[in-house]
C-alpha cells in the first residue's frame, strides 16, 4: 500500500511541477488575474451558505446557522402576491426584448463594421458605439429626463416645431418597452458588437481568397461564410444571456424609472418588486427566496436550451 500511495504522490508532483514553473516564469500574469478569481471567490462561492436564508426566519442576532427553519414560508412573500404573475411577465417580456434586438443589431453592426477598409474611420466608430457603455445608469437617466420631458424635453421641442401635441412620456405606461430597449441598444450594442467582431478577425482569410476567386461578392461572403462561421459564438453569448433572462436589468429600470407607480404597469420586474418589498419590510430571507427561484429558473432554461442547441447545432453548446 505504501509503494502505491508513493505511487500516487509522485504523479500528483509531477502533474504539479509545471503549473508551479509556470507560475515562477509568469508571476505577473498570475497577479492581474488573482483580482478577479478573488472576487469570484468571495462573492461567488463565500455567499453559498447564505442560500439557507430562504428557509429561515432569519434573525440577525442569532445569525445564519441558529435562525428559525420555516421551510418555504418565504416563497409565499412573492408567489402569494398580486404582483408576481405581472413582474414576471415584465421580466421575461423586457428581457426577450433586450436579447432578440441586442443580439440582432451587434451582429449587424459587427457585419458593417467589418467591411470598412478605412482604418481611420473604423477606429472614430468603434470609439464613438463604445463610450456609452462607460456612462453610468444615473447620467443616462438624466439624458433620458432632458430628452422626454413635457416641458423642455428635446421631442416635446420638435413636435411643437412641427405643430403636434406634446407628449408626457412620464404618465403613459405603454411607450416604456420600447423607450427600455432603445436605450438599452445605445448604451450596450457597442461592447455586444466588439465580441462579434474579435470573433470574425479570428477567421481564416483564406476562406475568403477562395471565395472572391470564385466570383463570390462582399455580401455572398458575409452570408455564406462569415455568418456560418459566427453562428456558434451566436448561439453561446445567447444561451448564456438565457440564464438571466429571469433577472431585470435592476440598474436600468430603477434609475430610469424609479418609484414612479404609473410606469410600473410595464417596467415593474422582479428585482425592482423584491427592492421594494425589501426597503419595507427589511427581511433580507424574503429577497434570499426569490434570488433562489431566479436562479433556478435561469439554470434550467439554460439546461434544456443547451441541450436542443446541442441536437440542432452541436458547435453552438455550451457543455
Amino acid at each position: 500500500m505504501s509503494a502505491i500511495g508513493a505511487e500516487k504522490g509522485a504523479k500528483i508532483k509531477r502533474k504539479r511541477v509545471p503549473m508551479l514553473r509556470d507560475i515562477m516564469r509568469n508571476p505577473f500574469s498570475y497577479a492581474l488575474a488573482l483580482p478577479a478569481m478573488a472576487y469570484v471567490f468571495i462573492f461567488n462561492y463565500l455567499t453559498l451558505p447564505y442560500i439557507m436564508m430562504a428557509f429561515q426566519k432569519y434573525n440577525y442576532r442569532t445569525g445564519l446557522f441558529r435562525s428559525e427553519f420555516i421551510g418555504f414560508k418565504n416563497f409565499e412573500f412573492f408567489f402569494a402576491s398580486a404582483r408576481a404573475g405581472l413582474v414576471t411577465f415584465n421580466t421575461i417580456f423586457l428581457n426577450i426584448l433586450f436579447l432578440s434586438s441586442g443580439t440582432f443589431v451587434a451582429v449587424s453592426l459587427a457585419l458593417l463594421l467589418n467591411e470598412v477598409r478605412s482604418k481611420v474611420y473604423l477606429r472614430i466608430n468603434q470609439a464613438s458605439l463604445l463610450f456609452p457603455n462607460f456612462i453610468s445608469w444615473v447620467i443616462v437617466s438624466y439624458i433620458a429626463y432632458a430628452f422626454f420631458s413635457q416641458r423642455y424635453g428635446w421631442l416635446n421641442t420638435i413636435l411643437q416645431s412641427f405643430g403636434a401635441e406634446p407628449v408626457n412620456m412620464y404618465t403613459n405606461a405603454s411607450y416604456w418597452p420600447p423607450v427600455l430597449t432603445i436605450i438599452r441598444l445605445w448604451k450596450g450594442m457597442g461592447m455586444s458588437s466588439v465580441i462579434y467582431m474579435a470573433t470574425i478577425t479570428g477567421f481564416d482569410e483564406g476562406l475568403y481568397e477562395a471565395a472572391r476567386i470564385d466570383g463570390a461578392t462582399r455580401l455572398q461572403q458575409t452570408f455564406f461564410i462569415t455568418l456560418p462561421l459566427l453562428t456558434p459564438t451566436i448561439c453561446i453569448l445567447t444561451l448564456l444571456s438565457i440564464g438571466r433572462i429571469f433577472y431585470g436589468d435592476f440598474q436600468m429600470i430603477y434609475a430610469l424609472v424609479g418609484d414612479n407607480g404609473i410606469l410600473m404597469e410595464t417596467t415593474d420586474v422582479i428585482d425592482t418588486y423584491v427592492f421594494r418589498a425589501l426597503r419595507q419590510t427589511g427581511d433580507p430571507a424574503n429577497a434570499m427566496a426569490v434570488g433562489l427561484y431566479q436562479a433556478l429558473v435561469g439554470f434550467l432554461m439554460v439546461f434544456f436550451s443547451n441541450h436542443l442547441v446541442r441536437k440542432l447545432f452541436p458547435d453552438g453548446a455550451i457543455f
